[in-house]
């Protein structure tokens, strides 16, 4: 007589285990307890948090993946659902100070291959003369007021996780238009959470004023750093603030 082997099949009625642990990682997304775009904890970590097996935790991933609520790259899982991450382009524009062109108005972009200014390679940990992606904005009126000008220098760890950014290499001669508006979104995408500082400066001798950003990961390595100075005089630089605030 032909023996069977028992199958832990779970009633009809009753959910499948990953579908519930599914449900339960999906309500934890939607709290906040993991942003947007910022990485969810590791298989084994999540099979600890909710007392399953790490295949269980598999398939709930590939679950939510199927739903467009999860993404998986080589550096891991993130969530994807919409909502507002960590810093959103509302808050975060790059680069910093940055203004839409419009009638009157001249805005230009450009990107160059060299080394940036000594005080950016130092916050970036680049060695003195080591060339990295330097992007050079510009804006004013057609009359030349209400200038503001721009330099933002990437890091080799951006340049290395954000494969938009790297692809600019290659065509980094000055000449060709570069705005990088979404560099902040491509940084999200690839599973950085973006920490900012700025710093405001009045210009000795000039009515003018510089705005140093410097943003970092979730990991406290620098992604880049962009020196901003507005003609105070003719322009007015507005903050915003989201509250709660975040510390850094």
């Amino acid at each position: 007589m032909a023996r069977t082997t028992p199958h832990d099949h779970p009633p009809a009625e009753e959910e499948p285990l990953y579908r519930r642990i599914a449900t339960q990682l999906l309500g934890e997304l939607r709290d906040g307890r993991v942003p947007p775009g910022e990485r969810l904890p590791g298989e084994r970590r999540l099979a600890e948090h909710f007392g399953v097996s790490r295949e269980t935790v598999r398939q709930a991933l590939e679950l939510l993946r199927r739903d467009g609520l999860v993404a998986t790259d080589r550096r891991g899982s993130h969530a994807t659902l919409p909502g507002l991450p960590v810093e959103t382009p509302a808050s975060l524009a790059f680069p910093v100070g940055a203004a839409a062109a419009t009638p009157g108005t001249v805005a230009r972009a450009t990107v160059t291959w060299e080394p940036p200014p000594p005080d950016h390679a130092e916050a970036l940990g680049l060695a003195p003369g080591r060339p990295t992606l330097v992007h050079n904005y510009r804006y004013a009126t057609a009359d030349g007021r209400g200038l503001r000008t721009a330099v933002t220098s990437f890091s080799a760890v951006a340049l290395a996780e954000v494969e938009e950014l790297a692809r600019y290499r290659d065509r980094a001669d000055g000449t060709a238009t570069a705005h990088l508006r979404r560099a902040y979104d491509w940084m999200r995408r690839a599973g950085l959470t973006l920490h900012h500082r700025d710093a405001i400066t009045r210009l000795a001798s000039t009515p003018s004023v510089r705005v140093t950003r410097q943003v970092h990961d979730q990991y406290a390595r620098p992604l880049e750093i962009t020196d901003l100075v507005v003609d105070a005089q003719q322009d007015a630089l507005v903050y915003e603030f989201t509250l709660p605030g975040r510390a850094d």
